[in-house]
């Protein structure tokens, strides 16, 4: 795949885009920031324009490598223009940096994709202080996501369930774990992960 975008884009300089690539591999589902990422590379001593990096980035989306999420303002109702997500389409990419990768962001990452090959249009929702990790919509259809590797822990149930009582619309509301025992509460369903990718 890099080889085409080479080859396609006349890529002079093929180490940055290596280590472009492996920083969006390895920091999926994080929120993206142009002046973060060329302050990493500046550290790593390679020097890159944030106009080189946005073309960079433009290139390896259009390879489909990764998809770019937009951020959605739910109380604005409109869509933001920066501080965007970035999921891989296929989370082996991942493995070719590290040989060890965050469970909890790849479950997340897993969740992004089968909610696009399931039809839907996939934002990330936010709210003052807060970030709801999807937003999928389906014509009139309209479902929210909570992500995590696991509900281990009070602070932890009240942050992934707490964040929708901000959302005061009826539309339905999911947290997915690997959790096996049900947490759903207030009316916002838990569903573990698997059976919910299974859809069981």
């Amino acid at each position: 795949v890099l080889k085409d975008i080479i080859s396609r884009y006349k890529i002079q300089n093929i180490d940055l885009l290596n280590r472009i690539v492996a920083y969006l591999s390895l920091n999926m589902s994080q929120i993206f920031s142009g002046t973060s990422i060329v302050n990493f590379l500046k550290s790593e001593k390679r020097d890159c324009s944030k106009e080189s990096l946005y073309n960079y980035i433009s290139y390896i989306a259009n390879s489909c490598i990764i998809n770019r999420v937009a951020r959605y303002d739910i109380q604005g109702k409109k869509i933001l223009s920066t501080l965007e997500k970035f999921y891989l389409a296929d989370i082996s990419f991942a493995r070719l940096h590290a040989q060890k990768i965050d469970i909890g962001a790849s479950i997340e990452n897993i969740v992004y994709n089968e909610l696009l090959s399931r039809g839907y249009d996939v934002t990330v929702g936010v709210l003052p202080n807060k970030e709801i990790d999807f937003i999928a919509q389906k014509g009139t259809e309209k479902e929210y996501y909570q992500v995590c590797y696991l509900l281990a822990s009070d602070e932890t149930v009240e942050r992934e369930f707490g964040v929708y009582s901000s959302v005061k619309d009826n539309y339905p509301k999911y947290v997915l774990s690997l959790d096996d025992f049900d947490f759903s509460q207030n009316g916002i369903i838990h569903n573990n992960v698997i059976k919910w990718l299974l859809g069981v």
